[in-house]
């Protein structure tokens, strides 16, 4: 009896210890696993704190492009790519050879677009494009192709360096730290004065924070701009660095430059006039209520307009910009670098890379895709051809009423006319997708200038009937019955 109870409780005293160990070994796992998952989380903190390795201590300070892409080299190989120079069938050009000077050290420049095409020397007859406008090329050349255009023959403000050149340094600077009041004091400076604080084009610090790399916005004039849009959309005291979104961002730096927009009063403020909206209406209106003229046409008196370069507002009103797709999705597409997913800096047209920037979301042939492109794009730029003969007759109309004797009073209507022709043509002759940001926007803008342009013309002939109904009484010749 005494021998089964010692068994039974051996047993018992068995099954406590095997619980014991079980419990005992169960406790090291969690423990160990909760040790693993904090040293992880404090590893995956460590890494984001130094999300890339680091050659260099990177700040504000540094605006060469070569010292960050010490920290970012394929980035940077890529960057460095923007010196190529290839055409497409309806942008860019080819590297045209020229014998550089002491004034121009350039070897190579783009096309004219003045010889390509002679009716835009009359567009813009008495400004400064009418003396040397070319076609663009890639972003290492935005700084010199604005110190040595022709254009330079007038005087041209520092402000048109907020777009040639990577200015951030140059407003910390200029305000002792304070961006919004060194833009101010850049903005008034003289070309030459202002060309004295930049080095480079477009670069690394423009767009990215240098301690995290995240997207950021760097020109006041953006951040005013867009704030403005947004207020017009019900969200008030918008700070994009703030509220945008990632995807947004990949838009919105691209937009610090692509925009259209004009120098306010003599402080030569840049100003993007998006106080209406974005549609090339919107911004006529806001120009009509502020009185803003950029030059007289030298041929009909006109108090005329000269566009910029509205791709984000054009292709704000398009099926992609629509879609959620960003500018860096088909200019910086990205790109598989060895075990590296990475942004392609090599920032160019995406005929050009239609693999990556194009078949990503549309899975057809690449030459059906590039046969849709270039349908657009001819269609656009038959369409565009169109508007500017147009624009030539009225001109031509205008110009002669002029000789005739007419007054500015009385060509007050035609004048008006060509005012709205004009920029609506210009706002598609500066944009340069040549209407592929949003074909249907396009489209209609070139027919309404087109109708612009009929317009005014009819009001100039109105002029010649009113004339010719207030004059003398014309003689009948009659024939006396017998």
């Amino acid at each position: 009896m005494q021998t089964r109870v010692g068994r039974s409780e051996s047993k018992r005293r068995g099954g406590q210890l095997l619980k014991y160990g079980l419990v005992t070994g169960l406790a090291a796992v969690i423990t160990v696993g909760a040790l693993a998952l904090l040293v992880n989380i404090l590893e995956r903190k460590r890494e984001a704190r130094n999300p890339f390795f680091r050659v260099v201590e990177l700040h504000d300070g540094i605006t060469d492009p070569a010292v960050w892409g010490k920290n970012f080299p394929i980035q940077y190989d890529s960057y460095r790519r923007t010196v190529d120079q290839v055409r497409t069938r309806y942008g860019g050009s080819e590297a045209l050879p020229r014998t550089p000077t002491q004034a121009d050290p350039r070897s190579i420049v783009a096309q004219s677009k003045l010889e390509e095409d002679p009716r835009l020397k009359t567009l813009w007859a008495g400004y400064a494009f009418a003396l040397d406008t070319r076609e663009d090329r890639g972003h290492a050349y935005m700084l010199d192709d604005a110190t040595f255009t022709g254009r330079q023959a007038r005087p041209q403000p520092g402000a048109c360096l907020n777009c040639h050149s990577s200015a951030y340094a140059a407003y910390k600077k200029l305000g002792e730290g304070d961006i919004m009041k060194g833009f101010e004091r850049f903005n008034a400076l003289p070309f030459a004065e202002a060309r004295k604080l930049v080095e480079h084009p477009v670069a690394c610090i423009d767009c990215h924070d240098p301690e995290t790399m995240q997207l950021r916005i760097t020109r006041p004039a953006f951040i005013e701009g867009i704030r403005q849009l947004k207020a017009k959309e019900g969200i008030p005291d918008y700070d994009v660095n703030r509220m945008a979104t990632r995807q947004e961002m990949r838009s919105y730096v691209c937009a610090q430059c692509h925009v259209e927009y004009y120098f306010k009063g003599e402080e030569k403020r840049l100003t993007f006039p998006w106080k209406h909206g974005l549609k090339v209406e919107d911004i006529m209106a806001y120009y009509d209520e502020n009185g803003v003229r950029d030059w007289v046409h030298a041929e009909t008196g006109a108090p005329v307009l000269k566009a910029q370069h509205p791709e984000f507002e054009l292709w704000s009103q398009g099926i992609h910009a629509r879609s959620g797709v960003a500018c860096a999705d088909c200019h910086m597409p990205y790109q598989r670098v060895g075990a590296f997913k990475v942004s392609d800096h090599h920032v160019r047209s995406p005929v050009l890379n239609v693999h990556r920037s194009c078949q990503t979301c549309h899975p057809w042939p690449e030459e059906e895709l590039k046969a849709r492109i270039f349908t657009i794009q001819e269609r656009t730029h038959q369409l565009r051809s169109r508007a500017l003969d147009a624009l030539m007759d009225l001109i031509a109309d205008i110009k002669a009423a002029r000789q005739a004797g007419r007054t500015d009073s009385q060509l007050k209507e035609a004048l008006t006319y060509h005012r709205k022709a004009q920029f609506y043509i210009d706002f598609i002759e500066a944009e340069n997708s040549t209407g592929f940001h949003a074909p249907e926007e396009a489209a209609r803008i070139l027919a309404e200038a087109i109708d612009f342009c009929r317009q005014g013309q009819i009001a100039v002939r109105k002029l010649s009937e009113k004339s010719v109904s207030s004059g003398p009484p014309v003689a009948q010749n009659r024939t006396e019955a017998p």
